[in-house]
């Protein structure tokens, strides 16, 4: 891990050596005093967490100096490529709090991509291959072994050029023919022993349907496209390290003056999470989450559906800082930096998930007082609420023991808590079922403790949340927790032990029959919470609607009495 994976406490400066490089550059006048950058996703899925690191780093860069940042989507594969997954990802973009310069797609390039790859032609720099993929493979060759030439590596730049426009054309199956690159079958640097450039995909494109039939590699375009839009630094993450000089050997064949360059930060890895697309989508696609946008997903889409904000993550992005080597961030970090910004912003309500019925035998029945609550106490001016208290209420199962442990200071037969916000409250009997399980606890409350302050000054140490029967909002809360058990999912599959191995079967518990009080009513979806004592939650923003209420746990709160009993044998509790 890196020396952030366990950080805690106040931000620091993080370190950010892209910053250090560019100003290294001013200070030398290597480049041009304006700044562009672009961030270039592929749009065959949606974004994560990991994308918001480079998002952050490339509008962070243009905002600190003052340039530009282009959002360009790299469509060149239209087998995987879908509109669904370029709104996707504009909405993320803009969610995250960041407005693109220029919106381009690599798809608006390619004549010109086709032009210059016909130059690379007629300069003998590239040639069409007439043999199979798995042929091509068998022959480049691997870390020890050099590659072998192709037996059309020779062709004459006519030939080339007539076979690469009957590609376009459209007179070829796909997989007959390739267009590599002409540069060293003997490179140590495997990505110069003549990089395929263009392959034949008969397929319909999302924006220009069935204009082509070839389509560029990445290697050859993303540069390219670079050069198009005069980007001065093209960020990287660093499995793109190697394919740098490929980068340059591209843009200077086809002479491009004052070329981007090309810079390479690792990337994001964070514990008990998966960051690769494919794994992801063998997730969706298997049924272990519900979709894309499922609360438990690492997606962009799914961190917000669950009641992540964009300020949380940009702080966490801010916080991690941009590195050259690869290291793993503890999940916890990102967890700190979210519980920090909710606490600030969340008003606090009441909400019972488990409810376990209270009568208050010595209030009147089919009366009703009002106790005011303050919505946030360490910001007097945000108001407060009236909060209804009734001879019927409901308190959380796990606040009540019959035979309480050592150290309880929630209800017990005979105990006295405290209701927040409200009175003094004390157990004197309990209803069971034929199980013997509490249904019900007979209660009395002291009139003279209203606000939760007895007048004859004596100290109670529990308080409770709680709400009133008469006035509850029914809601379904669903309860997430981290996706999975172990802390590198992926670590056993050079053993053949698949990532969903490590699945956690805890990772949603479905709550049905909550009560919240009547303040949520009217809780519009995506709306943020704190239920008080019981962690943060947000309005579902798919599946919650007026009547039929639901809510995510968002992240919970640290619970020192959970840990306390644990190490006493008890059941859990909160």
């Amino acid at each position: 891990m890196n020396d952030l994976a366990h950080a805690k406490g106040e931000p620091n400066d993080a370190p950010n050596f892209i910053y250090e490089l560019i100003d290294a550059e001013r200070a030398e006048g290597q480049r041009s005093a304006t700044v562009r950058t672009r961030f270039p996703p592929e749009p065959n899925g949606y974004l994560h967490i990991g994308h918001a690191k480079s998002i952050c780093l490339n509008f962070g860069i243009a905002k600190k100096y003052g340039g530009t940042c282009n959002l360009r989507f790299d469509d060149t594969n239209p087998l995987t490529e879908e509109v669904e997954f370029v709104d996707s990802i504009q909405a993320d973009v803009r969610w995250l709090g960041f407005e693109w310069d220029n919106l381009y797609f690599a798809s608006d390039y390619f004549e010109q991509l086709y032009e210059w790859a016909e130059r690379l032609i007629t300069l003998g720099k590239a040639y069409v291959d007439s043999r199979t993929l798995e042929e091509i493979r068998e022959t480049r060759g691997n870390f020890y072994k050099p590659g072998t030439n192709s037996p059309y590596r020779d062709r004459s730049v006519e030939e080339n050029l007539s076979l690469f426009r009957k590609m376009r054309a459209g007179e070829f199956a796909d997989g007959t023919h390739v267009l590599r690159a002409k540069i060293d079958m003997a490179s140590p640097n495997q990505n110069f022993r003549d990089p395929a450039m263009y392959r034949i995909r008969k397929a319909a494109h999302h924006r220009t349907g069935d204009k082509w039939c070839i389509y560029p590699m990445y290697d050859f375009a993303h540069g390219e496209c670079d050069a198009i839009e005069k980007i001065t630094h093209s960020i990287c993450t660093l499995e793109f390290e190697d394919h740098r000089p490929l980068y340059d050997w591209y843009l200077k064949e086809i002479g491009v003056e004052d070329p981007p360059r090309q810079t390479e930060f690792a990337r994001l890895n964070l514990t008990y999470t998966v960051l690769s697309k494919r794994k992801l989508q063998v997730l969706v696609e298997e049924g272990h989450v519900s979709g894309w946008d499922d609360p438990r997903m690492p997606t962009l889409a799914g961190l917000r559906r669950r009641g992540y904000t964009a300020e949380a993550i940009r702080a966490f992005c801010e916080r991690i800082g941009v590195a050259r080597r690869d290291g793993v961030v503890d999940v916890a970090l990102l967890e700190h930096e979210l519980r920090e910004d909710l606490n600030a912003r969340c008003p606090r309500v009441m909400a019972v998930l488990k409810p376990l019925r209270v009568v208050v035998e010595n209030f009147p029945d089919g009366e009703v007082e009002w106790f005011e609550a303050q919505n946030h106490p360490e910001f007097p001016d945000r108001g407060t609420r009236k909060v209804p208290f009734s001879r019927v209420l409901y308190v959380e199962e796990d606040d009540f023991r019959e035979v309480p442990p050592k150290g309880w200071f929630r209800l017990s037969p005979g105990a006295e808590v405290r209701l927040r916000n409200a009175c003094l409250l004390r157990c004197q009997s309990v209803v069971k079922n034929e199980r013997g399980e509490p249904i019900e606890l007979r209660c009395t409350w002291d009139p003279d403790s209203r606000g939760g302050m007895p007048k004859d000054g004596r100290k109670v140490k529990g308080t409770l949340h709680w709400v009133s029967a008469a006035h509850a909002v029914d809601a379904e809360v669903r309860l997430y927790d981290r996706l999975f058990t172990a802390e590198n999912p992926s670590a056993g599959e050079e053993a053949g032990v698949s990532f969903t191995t490590h699945l956690n079967p805890n990772s949603l518990e479905v709550v049905r029959g909550a009560k919240l009080e009547p303040s949520l009513a009217e809780a519009k979806p995506g709306a943020r919470v704190q239920f008080e004592r019981l962690g943060y939650f947000c309005f579902d923003s798919v599946d919650s609607r007026p009547g039929a209420v639901v809510v995510n746990r968002t992240i919970g709160l640290r619970d020192t009495w959970a840990k306390i009993e644990q190490k006493g044998g008890q059941s859990g509790s909160r």
